[in-house]
């Protein structure tokens, strides 16, 4: 059960909204009016609950199941026992999110500022937004209608943060021009200096980073993340990414159309992703390389070079996953003898 001191519940809904809400058909249309209060996993649902069952791996569990309704597929209802009410859809996995949305949402601030927020007189701000407790906002920065600047936040002077954006409780943002409907996470630095030194006379020298971070729109770039601004051209977000926590993203780098950059992945310097690139937890990407569309790197994989568009790599260095395979195979039968 959703905890609803975390959540609001938007609920009780009619099991002929949740099927018009999640495109499903339900097979016992006496039952339209029947009502539903929560949204639970398969395991943990009761009689007043909703769940979903959609892998076929979990139908010995699906016969215990003790909610309400269920939504699933018209392969799998056979094994939903006789008391739940079923709907049926091509996909529940995308109703699952259709009615999360429908059912819950987050408790979120009424628009109001903070007295303790610190806010440039040149600094502009739109129509319904929130500033939290010691937010700092400067000079000649621009923000949005309808953005929530969270307690603790810094965004230097002349950035800009589109409509409808979230900056974490702790978040710093500098060198910045942000789209819509983003959502930086707690902590995360976005602007910092990029790694650039230059040995002259047995010391090394910082070069000067004289670029910006540049964010599309609907990027979420997670917590604790860093995202550092160029050295002359653009670190670049494209529309749509997803940048899980604790990841690093160097200066120069472009990304594409969404990408997927998951926890602990350390992009180098000037290297190039095109659109819909997945990259797996801890995997390096070393600098200047070129990462075609499409392309999905497995986990803790090293990047020493180009990759066409389109490819599935793994290892270190990352090589086509079949011949990764093999060499593993390889390896393990060489190891018994």
């Amino acid at each position: 059960m959703v905890d609803v001191r975390f959540y609001k519940n938007k609920g009780p809904l009619t099991l002929a909204q949740i099927a018009e809400i999640c495109g499903a058909e339900l097979l016992d249309a006496s039952k339209a009016s029947e009502t539903i209060a929560d949204l639970a996993s398969m395991e943990k649902a009761n009689s007043q609950d909703i769940c979903f069952f959609f892998d076929k791996k979990a139908k010995a569990k699906a016969s215990e199941m003790k909610a309400k309704a269920c939504i699933s597929t018209n392969e799998l209802k056979e094994f939903i026992p006789a008391h739940v009410i079923v709907l049926v859809c091509d996909n529940p996995k995308l109703a699952s999110l259709k009615l999360n949305e429908a059912l819950y949402e987050l408790n979120a601030p009424k628009p109001q500022i903070a007295a303790s927020a610190h806010i440039s007189p040149q600094a502009s701000l739109g129509q319904n937004c929130y500033v939290g407790e010691n937010a700092v906002i400067a000079a000649g920065v621009k923000i949005g209608h309808n953005c929530r600047i969270e307690a603790n936040a810094v965004i230097d002077e002349n950035c800009v943060i589109g409509d409808n954006c979230r900056i974490g409780v702790g978040a710093h943002i500098s060198y910045c021009l942000m789209g819509n409907d983003c959502y930086i996470f707690s902590g995360a630095q976005i602007g910092q200096d990029g790694f650039g030194f230059m040995m002259i006379n047995g010391q090394h020298k910082r070069i000067p980073q004289l670029g910006r971070v540049i964010i599309g729109n609907d990027v979420e770039i997670g917590a604790n993340a860093c995202v550092d601004r160029g050295a002359l051209d653009d670190t670049v977000i494209g529309d749509g990414c997803r940048i899980d926590n604790l990841t690093q993203v160097a200066h120069n780098v472009v990304l594409g159309r969404g990408c997927i950059l998951v926890s602990q992945v350390g992009i180098a310097g000037s290297t190039h992703l095109g659109d819909y690139v997945v990259l797996g937890g801890q995997v390096g990407l070393a600098d200047h390389v070129n990462i075609g569309s499409g392309t999905q790197i497995a986990a803790q994989s090293g990047v020493m070079s180009d990759i066409g568009p389109g490819q599935v790599m793994m290892g270190s260095p990352a090589v086509p996953i079949k011949q990764f395979m093999r060499q593993t195979a390889f390896v393990q039968k060489a190891v018994k003898k």
